[in-house]
């Protein structure tokens, strides 16, 4: 035995005797109620030791834990500080700026600015301006205003008959079922109110996305949910009838995402209420998988049959895809595919690495995937080297916090941008890291309804909106700030990251194309080989 061991042992083998005669003698023998009550601290000090007893012995000769079979009852002390490390860690000892993934310097502008509360920066920059990595931008002397006219960017190329007229910042995907129903209402109330859309996540549409009257995009996975047979295939007459919903703006077909690319689903039965399933199209109470594939097509030129028929059968409205940037070998495929079929999306969303409300595998979400600025750049400068720019508009998502998060996006080549675990805060999310537990404390991430009550649809929505109204006033500020009076007149070489001592722009660091290099003799050799080798046949 351990010194600790033979200690516990010696506390529970001769003070709980002893302790136990104090007691009987305290109360003269006697166990009634009144007796036991007359020595309070007797009694107390005789459970407390009876309790080390039992649970000790317990934990000595039965428990799996090697930790509390060695330290009985004492082990529990370490395991109940490691259950409230992350709080400490955060409300103690994280300083405003290093946390992950979002600091509580971000966190608390978030928070500030859906209250519509000051918040402005006291006493100077906490970042440090000199460290590898840091971007930055450069102000104009000649700082201009920019029109609220370029708020919005309309949405829709060659073939779309009903283009969207979109903020340039917008609720990110995120499903009911990973998210409340209070939060979904509110997340489109706070849309309705401030005018713009409200991604619906591939869970498809629930009464709550409707029922404020925000714009919706319609986001379609792999599972098909909202428009399938009960084989999972794709049912076009689902997806005709809601697609044309007035409410619904655009259609966007879900390839992969940030947080877990090329990695399916499954929903256990046990979370296939009702409701869901008359959402979803799915059986009550049986498992459901979203393969990491789409069943509808398996090439480049089938994705893109697949967006024109999902055009056709929403009348035209905008139909696009969202993918976190793998393999530049397949997305080039899909321009190839683009050129010889004339067949465009009207929007494509890149989704960073870095992004993902909902939980995900470890290595899936540390390890695969480009972020989100380096994939928006190459997206756009791949769509501009084809030749096809002007027909595709570019929206960015990951880490969306600020003006200036937005600004970078723009920067490097997005027309607009999503936004998720912000909006999320914006509703009162604290960043506890339990989405994947159903007991969020907030109510936001979580289908425990006594939990969900928590959130105020009416209040919380006016909070969304505040944050959406002063994240894009922000990044218009700053866009003024830098002498343009049009977000569409910034380029890459506007932003500057921090290297070896000395700041970049974004065109030294990667290689930029021009207007249809990429179908002319002088490929550059960084997209040269991925471009040689990518077919509009295969991915």
């Amino acid at each position: 035995m351990t010194p600790v061991v033979r200690l516990y042992w010696a506390i529970a083998l001769i003070f709980m005797p002893l302790s136990l005669l104090w007691l009987h003698r305290s109360i003269g023998g006697s166990y009634s109620l009144e007796s036991l009550t007359s020595s309070p601290f007797q009694l107390i000090l005789f459970l407390i030791l009876l309790a080390w007893t039992l649970v000790g012995t317990f934990e000595l000769f039965f428990c799996d834990s090697n930790l509390r079979r060695n330290y009985p009852v004492l082990a529990n002390i370490r395991y109940l500080l490691e259950y409230i490390r992350p709080e400490i860690q955060q409300y103690f000892i994280a300083n405003n700026v290093d946390e992950k993934p979002f600091s509580r310097e971000r966190r608390s502008l978030i928070y500030r600015r859906a209250k519509s509360a000051n918040d402005t920066l006291p006493f100077g920059t906490e970042q440090d301006i000199l460290e590898d990595g840091y971007r930055s931008i450069s102000h104009s002397i000649k700082a201009t205003e920019v029109s609220h006219e370029h708020e919005r960017v309309t949405i829709g190329g060659p073939d779309c008959k009903q283009p969207y007229s979109a903020s340039r910042l917008n609720v990110s995907a995120m499903s009911f079922g990973a998210l409340s129903s209070t939060a979904i209402a509110a997340l489109n109330r706070g849309a309705a109110l401030g005018n713009f859309a409200h991604n619906t996540g591939e869970g498809s549409m629930s009464e709550h996305h409707l029922a404020h009257g925000g714009d919706i995009i319609w986001q379609i996975g792999t599972g098909y949910f909202g428009c399938r047979n009960p084989d999972g295939t794709f049912n076009d007459d689902s997806f005709q009838e809601r697609a044309n919903l007035d409410v619904v703006k655009m259609i966007e077909i879900k390839l992969s995402q940030g947080a877990k690319p090329s990695h399916g689903g499954v929903l256990p039965g046990a979370k296939v209420t009702v409701e869901i399933a008359k959402i979803r199209l799915v059986e009550v109470g049986k498992t459901v998988l979203s393969p990491p594939t789409h069943p509808e097509f398996d090439s480049p030129a089938g994705l893109l049959n697949f967006v024109k028929r999902l055009r056709d059968l929403s009348n035209g409205k905008p139909v696009g895809f969202k993918l976190c940037l793998g393999r530049k070998t397949e997305f080039l495929a899909i321009v190839k595919a683009m050129l010889e079929s004339k067949i465009y999306p009207d929007f494509i969303t890149v989704d960073g690495a870095e992004g993902g409300t909902g939980a995900a595998p470890v290595e899936f979400s540390n390890r695969l995937g480009t972020p989100c600025l380096e994939a928006t750049y190459y997206v756009n400068q791949v769509l501009l080297g084809a030749g096809i720019r002007e027909h595709v508009k570019v929206i960015s998502s990951g880490q969306t916090a600020t003006g200036f998060d937005m600004l970078e996006k723009i920067i490097v080549g997005a027309d607009a941008v999503n936004a998720a675990r912000s909006m999320m805060m914006a509703l009162g999310c604290i960043q506890a890291q339990s989405c994947n537990t159903n007991h969020c404390p907030t109510g936001i991430a979580t289908q425990n309804p006594s939990r969900a009550r928590a959130i105020n649809v009416p209040e919380k929505s006016e909070r969304v909106r505040n944050f959406h109204q002063a994240t894009v006033h922000a990044f218009l500020d700053l866009c003024g700030a830098m002498g343009f009076s049009n977000p569409c007149d910034l380029e890459p070489s506007d932003l500057y990251s921090r290297l070896e001592g000395s700041p970049r722009n974004f065109d030294q660091i990667y290689e930029p194309l021009v207007e249809g290099q990429l179908l002319s003799d002088t490929v550059p050799d960084f997209y040269r080989d991925d471009w040689l080798k990518a077919s509009a046949a295969t991915f």
